[in-house]
């Protein structure tokens, strides 16, 4: 059996574009998916995320380009399927249950009459719903509503599952619980699924890989890992996790920073600034170096937040510039205590700095 690097891919699409009116959406977009691949579209609202989900789905043309699933053309050259003949299910972020209708009436909506109790059956199983095709969507839990949702959209068995949003209308610890449960459903169907959201924590979870979107074209995509650790830009930096853009020295596999030195990941040389990550700095207190540190000189305290099980500290350095650091909720620090940070993370991705001065 082909391995998923060189089987032909579920999804492609290319060179697409995509505009409303004046203003583009889409500006010659590519996009590769294999089957059982699980892909988190990460950025800002206005970026496409949606839109190429409409345009995969069928709920969209294309202006230019094509897009292929399981290796047909089914919008662009001259072809398009209509979305109920493309094999793609959705999720969308209102999950747009029809409210009069039962649970297993829309679960059952896409399967043919004579499947319809085994299917809406099993795939309420599937999604730890058993049993609850009588009851209307009104008197189920937001959970249980996205639950149905999801299982209307698997039901007819689609090669790609899109889903647009889907915890969005969920409080924060329903959210976290619900989309690992989701996360665990789907791979266990061994579902292709495209995640789109705004919310890097999301996006880090929920994709095996995480393809960052601005302006409407991806400008990295990786594992999350690679996304988070090694971050192409410092935007992409920025967007996948909290960050310090510190200025400071390259030279050659180190740069040389006014709290010490930082490991790079490539060789840099000159004025850059190196993206630390709050997890990676160590803050000594009582104003001077603790044993086994790099740190060269002192930072003072400008704000402490308490987030419970740790807090972030904003240091600012003799230059003024900004360090963001996690410590232990319990190392208790007020703004204008003197401390010595030092980097303790893994070998810092550096950019040229923008003002060298």
């Amino acid at each position: 059996m082909p391995s998923a690097q060189t089987a032909a891919p579920l999804l492609s699409v290319e060179g697409v574009h995509k505009s409303f009116g004046a203003t583009k959406v889409l500006d010659d977009f590519d996009l590769t998916l294999h089957a059982g691949d699980m892909l988190s579209l990460l950025g800002p609202s206005g970026c496409g995320k949606t839109t190429l989900l409409r345009l995969i789905a069928g709920l969209e043309r294309a202006d230019r380009g094509t897009i292929r699933l399981n290796g047909q053309p089914v919008d662009g050259g001259g072809t398009w399927v209509r979305p109920e003949d493309r094999q793609v299910g959705m999720v969308f972020q209102d999950w747009a249950l029809f409210p009069h209708l039962d649970v297993g009436a829309n679960v059952g909506y896409g399967v043919s009459r004579r499947q319809r109790p085994e299917v809406v059956a099993t795939t309420l199983e599937l999604v730890n719903l058993p049993g609850m095709q009588d009851r209307t969507p009104d008197t189920l839990s937001g959970g249980q509503q996205q639950r149905v949702a999801l299982a209307r959209a698997l039901a007819p068995k689609p090669s790609v599952l899109l889903l647009d949003e889907p915890f969005s209308n969920l409080d924060a610890t329903l959210r976290r619980d619900v989309r690992s449960e989701v996360r665990s459903l789907l791979q266990d169907a061994a579902m292709t699924a495209v995640f789109v959201t705004h919310d890097r924590e999301e996006a880090l979870v929920l994709g095996d890989r995480v393809a960052v979107m601005d302006a409407g074209r991806i400008v990295q995509s990786g594992s999350p890992e690679e996304i988070y650790h090694q971050p192409a830009t410092p935007w992409v930096a920025a967007f996948a996790g909290a960050v310090s853009l510190y200025p400071a020295e390259a030279d050659g596999a180190v740069a040389h920073t006014d709290f010490g030195t930082i490991p790079l990941q490539q060789p840099a040389h000159g004025p850059v600034e190196v993206a630390v990550r709050p997890e990676a700095v160590d803050v000594a207190e009582n104003a001077g170096p603790s044993a086994g540190t790099t740190a060269t000189a002192r930072h003072t305290v400008v704000s402490f937040e308490f987030r419970g099980p740790d807090a972030v500290v904003v240091l600012a350095g003799p230059g003024g510039a900004h360090l963001h650091a996690r410590v232990p909720s319990t190392q208790r620090l007020a703004p204008g205590d003197v401390v010595a940070p030092a980097y303790v993370g893994p070998p810092a991705a550096a950019f040229p700095r923008s003002d060298p001065g």
